[in-house]
């Protein structure tokens, strides 16, 4: 009877699914992998939500040309050689830098507000979890803006690239403008949309799921821990945001289905 409910459903579902496609836009996204710098896992564990001296942090996608103002430090020596969020070993005569919630590999344009220096550094680690800092440069970076006179200093930071690629100032406006803005999206949000104690049935309704729209992914999990016998859940995977998920259940009626994580 679950079973059957749940299929009348997805079929409600499809009904509305042709008047209601102004719910979401679709928008140019660059997915992160593995890189000569972080590694697909790495990607992923550096963007979970994390908890320092009492303080809980969500990292996030960005967009080129997405901007924060704010205090940059830099640390050097003492960590030198050590290993980095991104699982590199920290070398202070690199360009590289720290941010508590943008991705790693985002490239970051820095300017000290204070002297006029800029220079561009990839994010590899995360910090500073001072109040009011909003960048921890390595010892190259900060020399390169003016901070190993002046400790720390008022900045500006805009995303330019991410892995190494840089975008110009020209062509960031220029996308902007086009609204071809290219995000990184590390998180992969999605929805709980059916549940099953046959696998059959889990099959059934992934391969419905997989005709709706290309930009989401059916996938089933097996739970062995369920009253003795395994439960297969059907996954909508690939939502960006929580936002996108949330927007997606309410415009679609889906009623029982929730936001999960893989």
């Amino acid at each position: 009877m679950k079973e059957l409910k749940i299929i009348l459903s997805f079929f409600v579902f499809l009904a509305t699914l042709s008047v209601m496609t102004g719910c979401s836009q679709k928008e140019g996204v660059y997915k992160p992998k593995a890189s000569k710098y972080t590694s697909a896992a790495r990607h992923k564990w550096t963007m979970k939500e994390y908890c320092v001296l009492g303080k809980t942090y969500k990292p996030t996608y960005v967009s080129v040309g997405q901007r924060m103002a704010g205090i940059a430090s830099w640390y050097g020596p003492d960590f030198h050689g050590k290993m980095t969020s991104n699982g590199e070993a920290y070398n202070m005569h690199g360009l590289t830098a720290a941010h508590k919630t943008w991705p790693m590999d985002t490239m970051v344009k820095i300017k000290n507000l204070q002297n006029g220096k800029s220079t561009i550094a990839r994010i590899n680690d995360r910090g500073p979890f001072v109040q009011g800092r909003i960048i921890d440069c390595s010892y190259a970076t900060g020399k390169a803006i003016g901070l190993d006179r002046m400790g720390i200093a008022k900045v500006n930071i805009k995303v330019v690239g991410f892995a190494g690629e840089v975008q110009s100032d020209a062509m960031i406006a220029r996308n902007i403008r086009e609204h071809k803005e290219t995000r990184v999206v590390i998180t992969d949000f999605g929805i709980q949309v059916g549940a099953f104690r046959r696998f059959e049935g889990a099959q059934i309704y992934k391969k419905q799921y997989a005709r709706l729209d290309k930009r989401y992914s059916p996938i089933i999990k097996r739970f062995d821990d369920v009253e003795g016998a395994p439960l297969y859940r059907v996954w909508l995977m690939g939502f960006k945001t929580e936002e996108e998920a949330k927007d997606f259940i309410l415009c679609h009626g889906l009623e029982g289905a929730f936001i999960v994580r893989n």
